[in-house]
């Protein structure tokens, strides 16, 4: 249950217990907008994203499906010697691995996420005389969510900007399944669907996820700038908000689908175009550091509120310490009653707790995540780049440097 007054007032009029703590526990980033009603509508989401199968079925279908259809058509009288759809490793991972891997995540961050909205209030680390603008914030975040004009904007941007990005990138010098040589518009059947429905699709569903990244990272903003009850002498070493760096694996499937993507490009180009999988070292690294930097690093706006925790948590624990040993060495050092001795004492134990307590908050870190976090990150964004091993090594060579690896 959460912990909340009776009454919460926002303005006029007064919000009460019951209609605060539903708006707390029914938070989401992803249930919400035109396109989520749409598919209330087309029984493909329940109120609680369920029926996730039909989604995945029915977009993988208008995205992947037809290219397939149109392609083994044309391949009947087709140019021989050209690339075809099924061979076409950058396509298949964006839409088998990518795009599935997208639409998972809606119910991985709805279930995660709304979690971390309540416990902000349980803890309670937003002060009570705070509920009136954490509630703010959530309604907030809630109208963002559901904007017509912004996911109309999406779309625009998809078929504009889109279109205008995928015309400039490099020319097509042999026949592929989607276009042959002589201009980037020389489109087949197939290419024409690609095109114009099925990068479209793609685009559009990962500009709503960058969309929600804003929306989830404007909450979490707004949120800092309340007076938050943080202990520095919580066991998380993070004053009670190690929850924070937790919450970004919620984001873990959407770092997964953009690994897929760049790790078929690159295979793309190694296998195709015979370029070297060494040449793009740094590229891989750069991108891997880049988005997990990108998740956890807006973080760093609660590290100004955690750093003055810590250090006030140190004035504070150094003033009761001093008190403390003032009087443990007037009674065991200067002025030792002959009737008590030292060892077994409470007081050598409450020594010890104190001196623990101090070491705890001196341990306090200033950001809300630790190592593993970042660690996990880059696990589920370098993931889908470990098969490119395979273009440089054979199955068993990959294996047995595993395994001198690993013992």
């Amino acid at each position: 249950m959460i912990p909340v007054p009776n009454d919460v007032k926002q303005g006029s009029p007064t919000i009460t217990k019951a209609a605060f703590q539903e708006k707390v526990t029914d938070f989401s980033l992803v249930m919400g907008g035109p396109i989520f009603q749409s598919f209330r509508k087309a029984h493909l989401t329940g109120n609680n994203l369920e029926l996730l199968h039909r989604r995945l079925l029915v977009i993988i279908s208008i995205a992947w499906l037809p290219m397939l259809v149109l392609d083994l058509v044309a391949s009947r009288h087709g140019i021989p010697g050209r690339l075809s759809f099924l061979h076409d490793v950058e396509v298949q991972a964006r839409f088998l691995v990518a795009l599935p891997a997208l639409i998972v995540a809606e119910l991985i961050a709805h279930s995660r996420l709304r979690l971390i909205v309540q416990r902000f209030v349980e803890r309670p680390i937003v002060r009570r005389e705070d509920l009136p603008r954490f509630e703010a914030a959530i309604e907030a975040a809630v109208r963002l969510r559901n904007s017509i004009p912004v996911e109309v904007a999406l779309l625009i941007a998809v078929y504009t900007l889109g279109l205008w990005l995928w015309n400039s990138r490099f020319g097509i010098e042999s026949p592929t399944w989607y276009a042959n040589p002589g201009g980037r518009w020389n489109l087949t059947p197939a290419g024409w669907w690609y095109v114009f429905v099925s990068i479209p699709i793609i685009q559009f569903v990962l500009l709503r996820w960058y969309l929600r990244f804003f929306i989830w990272y404007r909450f979490l903003w707004r949120v800092s700038k309340l007076n938050l009850h943080l202990v520095p002498i919580h066991p998380d070493r993070s004053a009670g908000l190690a929850f924070l760096g937790k919450s970004a694996y919620a984001f873990g499937p959407i770092l997964f689908a953009q690994g897929a993507m760049l790790a078929g490009l690159v295979a793309s180009r190694v296998l195709y175009r015979g370029e070297s999988l060494l040449s793009f070292k740094l590229q891989l690294g750069g991108f891997v550091v880049f988005f997990v930097l990108a998740i956890l690093g807006p973080l760093l706006m609660f590290t100004p509120r955690m750093a003055a925790a810590k250090r006030k948590g140190l004035a504070d624990y150094a003033q009761v310490a001093q008190g403390y040993v003032d009087r443990f060495e007037d009674k065991w050092v200067l002025n030792t009653p002959p009737s008590e001795e030292v060892l077994g004492s409470g007081d050598i134990q409450s020594l010890a707790d104190l001196n623990n307590s101090y070491d705890v908050v001196r341990g306090m870190r200033a950001v809300p995540f630790g190592l593993d976090d970042m660690a996990r990150l880059a696990v589920a964004t370098a993931a889908p780049l470990a098969p490119l091993l395979l273009t440089i090594f054979s199955p068993e060579e990959l294996i047995m440097r595993l395994v001198k690896i690993v013992f």
